[in-house]
C-alpha cells in the first residue's frame, strides 16, 4: 500500500501520531503556540474510533496530575502545552519522575520570562534539560527540527518513556509547532488490552504483586536513607540512558574547519547558513542534537579535535552553548549567536556571526 503523504502544522502531526500511535488519554490545556493539538485531537474525536479519552482540563496543574493517575495506571498518556504552562507543571513532572511514571510532555516553546511573547523562543532547554522541578531527576528530551519529527518523535517517546519508566519530552519551537510540511503519518496501532498493560506494566496499580496486593504508586520515602537508595538507583538509571540513547546528526563535518551546533528551527537556519558559508569557501558543518538530553557530548568532543571553532545557534540568550562548552572543555573556541523576543534570524545573520569568529 502507497504512503498516505499529508499537509499539516507541526501542533496537528502530534495530535494525529498520538492517536494513531495507541495512546490512551491526552490532558491539556490551551496556550498558544500549541493549541492545535488540543484543538485537532477534539475535531477528531478519537474517542468514537480508537477509546482515546481527551479532556480540556481547568488548568495546566490539573492536566500534569490526570497524566500522573493516567501513567500509574499504566497507561499511554500525554499533555501538551507552552512555555508559561510548563513552568505550571514542573512540581508534578517532578512527581512522576520521583514515581518512575511514563508519560509525554509536550512543550511548543514560546517566548518569556513571564507571560512574554506569543512569538517562537528556545528559552526552555535549561528548564527541560536540567530538570525544571525540584530534585534530582532527568527527563528524556527529543528535538524536532520538522513536521515529519513532531509525528515520529511521538511514538520513539513514548517508547523510551515506557523502556526506561521515565517522563519524555518533545521540546518543539513554535515554528516547528506552527509551520506546514507534508507528513507520512505512523500506521495506526490498536491500543493495548487491560492484560496487555497488566503484563508490560507489572508495576501499575492496575497490576498486582505476587502475593495479591495492589501496587502502590508514590515519589514519597520519609525515611532518608531509603531516599538516597532510589536516587541512586534514578542516577543509575540516567546513566544508562545516556550509554544508550544519545541521538544526533551530522551534516557535511568529514572536511569541516568550523562547526555549527543547533537544534529545532535553529538547525535548519544554520544548515542554508552553511550551505551559503561553503559557497564562501568556508568549511563549515553542522550537528544537530537530536536528544537534548541526553546530550551528545561524546560526538561534540570528538569534532573539538578536529575544528578550529564551533558557533552554537539558538533561540535565546545562551543556554545549549553551555553544555557545548563543557563537552569541549576549553579544546576550541566555542561563540554564540541567538536573538530573543521572538525574532528568528536569517541565516546571512549566522553567517556573519561565523565569519567574526573566524
Amino acid at each position: 500500500m502507497a504512503e498516505e503523504v499529508v499537509l499539516m502544522k507541526g501542533n496537528e502531526a502530534i495530535a494525529r501520531a498520538a492517536i494513531r500511535c495507541g495512546a490512551d488519554g491526552y490532558f491539556g490545556y490551551p496556550i498558544t503556540p500549541q493549541s492545535e493539538v488540543l484543538e485537532t485531537l477534539a475535531e477528531l474525536k478519537p474517542w468514537e474510533t480508537t477509546g482515546m479519552v481527551v479532556v480540556q482540563a481547568e488548568s495546566e496543574v490539573a492536566s500534569i496530575n490526570m497524566v500522573y493517575g493516567g501513567a500509574g495506571a499504566g497507561k499511554m498518556v500525554m499533555t501538551s502545552s507552552s512555555s508559561p504552562g510548563v513552568s505550571l507543571m514542573q512540581e508534578g513532572v517532578s512527581y512522576l519522575a520521583g514515581a518512575e511514571l511514563p508519560c509525554l510532555i509536550v512543550n511548543v516553546m514560546r517566548g518569556g520570562p513571564g507571560l512574554g511573547t506569543i512569538q517562537p523562543s528556545q528559552a526552555d532547554y535549561f528548564q527541560t534539560t536540567k530538570g525544571g522541578g525540584h530534585g534530582d531527576y532527568r527527563l528524556i528530551t527529543l528535538a524536532p527540527a520538522s513536521v515529519q519529527e513532531m509525528a515520529d518523535f511521538v511514538g520513539l517517546a513514548f517508547e523510551l518513556a515506557f523502556k526506561y519508566r521515565n517522563p519524555a519530552v518533545i521540546l518543539a519551537d513554535g515554528v516547528i509547532g506552527q509551520m506546514m510540511e507534508k507528513v507520512v503519518l505512523p500506521p495506526q496501532k490498536p491500543r493495548r488490552t487491560d492484560e496487555e498493560v497488566i503484563a508490560q506494566c507489572p508495576w501499575a496499580t492496575t497490576g498486582r504483586t505476587k502475593d495479591r496486593k495492589p501496587n502502590i504508586i508514590t515519589s514519597l520515602e520519609l525515611k532518608p536513607e531509603a531516599m538516597e537508595v532510589n536516587n541512586l538507583r534514578f542516577q543509575a538509571k540516567y546513566k544508562k540512558i545516556e550509554e544508550n540513547e544519545v541521538r544526533f546528526e551530522k551534516i557535511q563535518c568529514d572536511d569541516a574547519e568550523y562547526l555549527i551546533v543547533a537544534f529545532g528551527s535553529m538547525a535548519r537556519i544554520g544548515q542554508k547558513a552553511m550551505e551559503l558559508a561553503r559557497e564562501e569557501g568556508i568549511k563549515v558543518g553542522i550537528l544537530r542534537p537530536i536528544t537534548l538530553w541526553p546530550f551528545p557530548t561524546q560526538a561534540i568532543a570528538e569534532m573539538a579535535n578536529q575544528v578550529k571553532g564551533m558557533l552554537v545557534t539558538e533561540l535565546n540568550a545562551g543556554q545549549m552553548v553551555e553544555d557545548v562548552r563543557l563537552s569541549v572543555g576549553g579544546k576550541v573556541k566555542v561563540e554564540h549567536f541567538g536573538r530573543l523576543g521572538g525574532i528568528v534570524p536569517d541565516p546571512d545573520e549566522i553567517v556573519e556571526a561565523l565569519k567574526a569568529m573566524i
